[in-house]
């Protein structure tokens, strides 16, 4: 296999980062001699993150073996999802803003257990494809704040919400969230929406002029909100996860950490 040299759009600072917390790890458990350096084995995993490449594409690149490709890429990602921020980390940060945009995002994964149906729990009616869910907390600007461990995609974004505890500890903080019409009855700000039918005529009232304007104004506030479900699936790893579900959340906050970082 033929390899070739090639860019990574990654920061300086995200390198540098993780180059430091596996030094620190490799302190730890006192290794003596490896066939990269903490800065190799860096780029190694930025690689993977950043463009999905696979761990023979990798080996090959790097000189080493694909299962060593394998271990060094498995002992980053756990070093880093250490290092993610905690519910009440974000919940800290989200008190000094002015407001913040929760949002629901869908991480595209491969097909598992069709035959034994172990595959429905992932399957999205909405999006019409299997996935996981994450909930993702951004600031007005649209920087990330946080992102949830990973869900199977049939569950609902206000289950998923309450199921981290995020709703509860958003109020309890006392700060306001803007939604979209999903977290309805969670006590979020969410768009206006047209009343039910009359029963009579089976028609449902339009919105008022106002109600249109409150809507466009919500739209704006909430619009930067999108900005973190990219900068997630700007990592190709995330664009389709491809190893077993339940690892996504490792993927999700090793990802999480290097956004921060840059």
């Amino acid at each position: 296999m033929s390899s070739y040299p090639a860019g990574l759009s990654v920061s300086n600072r995200a390198l540098i980062m993780l180059s430091d917390a596996l030094r620190h790890r490799r302190g730890q458990v006192g290794t003596r001699w490896r066939r990269l350096t903490t800065g190799e084995q860096a780029r190694l995993v930025l690689a993977h993150l950043r463009k999905g490449e696979t761990y023979a594409d990798l080996a090959t690149g790097f000189a080493i073996g694909t299962t060593t490709a394998f271990r060094y890429i498995r002992e980053a990602l756990d070093v880093l999802a250490a290092l993610a921020p905690t519910l009440n980390q974000a919940i800290a940060v989200a008190t000094a803003k002015a407001f913040v945009i929760l949002d629901g995002t869908l991480l595209r994964i491969d097909r598992v257990g069709i035959s034994s149906g172990r595959d429905r729990p992932y399957y999205s009616g909405k999006h019409k494809c299997h996935g996981v869910n994450v909930q993702v907390l951004a600031d007005p600007v649209g920087r990330l704040i946080w992102a949830s461990p990973a869900l199977p995609s049939a569950r609902h974004d206000m289950g998923a919400a309450r199921e981290h505890g995020l709703i509860d500890a958003l109020h309890a903080a006392g700060v306001r969230v803007i939604a979209d019409n999903g977290y309805r009855g969670s006590g979020s700000t969410v768009p206006q929406r047209r009343r039910p039918a009359d029963p009579e005529t089976g028609q449902r009232r339009r919105l008022s002029r106002n109600q249109k304007a409150v809507n466009s104004a919500h739209a704006r506030q909430r619009g930067p909100g999108e900005r973190p479900n990219a900068q997630l699936k700007n990592w190709k790893i995330l664009r389709k996860i491809r190893c077993c579900p339940r690892k996504a959340t490792v993927l999700v906050k090793a990802v999480l950490v290097l956004i921060h970082a840059s």
